[in-house]
């Protein structure tokens, strides 16, 4: 009966959980294994999720770190993060048939740096070290052609070795408002730094923190469903705390510590643009074997972006 449970209000953020390039990074291992069968192997988490990973290994995929890994005459997949030009420079003289499934936002950042490098600008890049999306953009360029900015001080000290010939870039699911403090302090030490022609957070890195600071304040608490290694994700947490609300970064229903919704009257639900809506609905039903729950969707923005697949993969 419902009189012995405690009342809990979900706000539950719109938008969340999968983006265009997640839904199409995925897409592409799905069509991947349909065209040639099991195994597809890929060359790191497609996505940042569990959940995602497992799912895909189930139909046929194998998840590799390099590409060593990769045995000779099947095809592999590259991440939604985007590789260093490295990589399908060996698969090419592998002769290894491969699948880009880089998000086309991260392949923008990838020519802007191109071009930045080919007119001999030096490149401030803000982003997370050893990201794989950081690690896919420095590989497009030369060694020495970058420089990465991780935080406020960075971009207070780095030392060029000429402030009239750069360029800033950043990482795609980064912290608007910490991105937007860093670029602030760059543009300010070097007034003719080549800023990108839009903004290179992605739209749904954007979208996802303007909704949960729609609801943050509203909140006793948040759960941000996500990884742990998702860039996006983590940064979600960030948001609703610095809107005085505390938050805990959880990977599925499994993971809620009930002690830590103690006393918590409304709680807000959002999900990382790597984690699936079923894992968002786990959680409700989870929370509602405890509780009388009134659950309202927050919707911020409506999502339109589509991304089209390789070619060769639309008809599979």
């Amino acid at each position: 009966m419902n009189d012995s449970k405690t009342a809990l209000t979900l706000l539950i953020a719109a938008p969340r959980g999968f983006c265009a390039g997640v839904d199409r990074a995925i897409r592409i291992v799905e069509l991947a294994i349909e065209k040639y069968g099991a195994p597809v192997y890929v060359r790191h988490e497609i996505v940042h999720n569990r959940y995602v990973v497992d799912a895909l290994k189930e139909q046929g995929a194998v998840f590799v770190e390099e590409l060593d890994e990769v045995p000779d005459g099947v095809p592999v997949v590259f991440s939604a993060h985007g590789v260093p030009k490295a990589v399908p420079a060996k698969a090419e003289e592998r002769g290894l048939e491969y699948l880009d499934a880089t998000c086309p936002l991260v392949s923008k950042v990838h020519r802007q740096a191109e071009r930045l490098v080919e007119k001999g600008q030096h490149i401030l890049f803000i982003g997370h070290r050893d990201h794989p999306e950081v690690v896919g953009t420095f590989g497009q360029v030369p060694p020495g052609a970058m420089t990465l900015i991780e935080t406020h001080d960075d971009a207070e000290n780095v030392e060029v070795e000429n402030p009239d010939n750069l360029g800033f870039l950043t990482q795609t699911t980064l912290s608007v408002d910490d991105t937007a403090d860093m670029i602030e302090v760059l543009q300010r030490r070097f007034p003719n730094i080549n800023a990108p022609r839009s903004e290179d957070i992605c739209y749904a890195t954007s979208n996802r923190q303007e909704a949960v600071k729609a609801i943050a304040s509203n909140c006793d608490a948040m759960f941000v469903i996500g990884a742990p290694n998702s860039s996006n994700s983590l940064r979600l947490v960030e948001v609703a705390e610095r809107q005085g609300t505390r938050a805990c970064l959880i990977q599925r229903a499994t993971e809620i510590d009930f002690d830590w919704l103690d006393s918590v009257k409304t709680l807000g639900i959002t999900a990382g643009a790597s984690a699936p809506e079923i894992l968002v609905r786990e959680v409700v039903d989870t929370l509602a074997e405890r509780y009388d729950i009134t659950e309202r969707e927050v919707e911020t923005t409506r999502e339109k972006m589509l991304f089209k697949l390789p070619r060769g993969l639309e008809a599979a």
